[in-house]
């Protein structure tokens, strides 16, 4: 099957990266936003943006903190799907997999590269909890300042989460609405991929 041009490669994960690093100096905010959907307990779907932070070999990486309803929902259905847009190049990737907790050293690592009140923010924030003012928010941040100090630890209950795609799509928009997809697709997360060509 012909890949040439912006599909080229046999990775999907350097694929992604490359259109990544091209949105980089293209997009003016956030390149790396995704729209991340799941499923609560009762099968209701669910999505938000949120920042991706790191494309590995195998899996795709964010952080979140481990109460709010997204961690709850990826924790309980194990699965989730995301889709990664970006408007001036006129390309997308979507993934769908298996979900994995990163609560080790890479965690640590991401936490400690944000800034000092983003960090005290996560000890603040009991995300997506019912919150009844500002002030409120305000006077958890001071708190956790004055707990903390200048260098605060990763909270027990912030880390991060690891999408394994079982299913890539790359989509690239193309002239009269006859669009290029190509579709990575493996039966486990061992298994080699299969890569389709789809129709627009």
């Amino acid at each position: 099957m012909q890949r040439d041009g912006i599909f080229a490669g046999e990775n999907p994960f350097e694929l992604a990266k490359s259109w990544l690093a091209l949105a980089e100096t293209n997009e003016v905010n956030d390149p790396n936003a995704i729209a991340l959907s799941t499923v609560d307990a009762s099968g209701m779907p669910n999505a938000r943006i949120v920042l991706l932070k790191d494309i590995e070999d195998d899996a795709f990486v964010f952080y979140t903190n481990y109460t709010s309803a997204k961690a709850q929902e990826l924790d309980q259905a194990g699965k989730a799907a995301f889709v990664m847009h970006w408007k001036t190049l006129r390309r997308q990737v979507r993934a769908r997999g298996i979900i994995e907790r990163e609560n080790g050293p890479a965690a640590d690592d991401y936490y400690n590269s944000r800034s000092l009140n983003s960090r005290l923010g996560a000890w603040a924030s009991d995300q997506s909890s019912p919150l009844t003012s500002r002030d409120e928010l305000t006077a958890a941040f001071d708190a956790a300042k004055a707990q903390h100090g200048d260098a605060p630890t990763r909270p027990p209950f912030w880390g991060g989460f690891r999408l394994r795609p079982l299913e890539l799509e790359f989509w690239a928009d193309g002239a009269h609405r006859l669009h290029d997809r190509f579709q990575w697709r493996r039966a486990s997360l061992e298994a080699p991929w299969d890569v389709t060509r789809l129709n627009p």
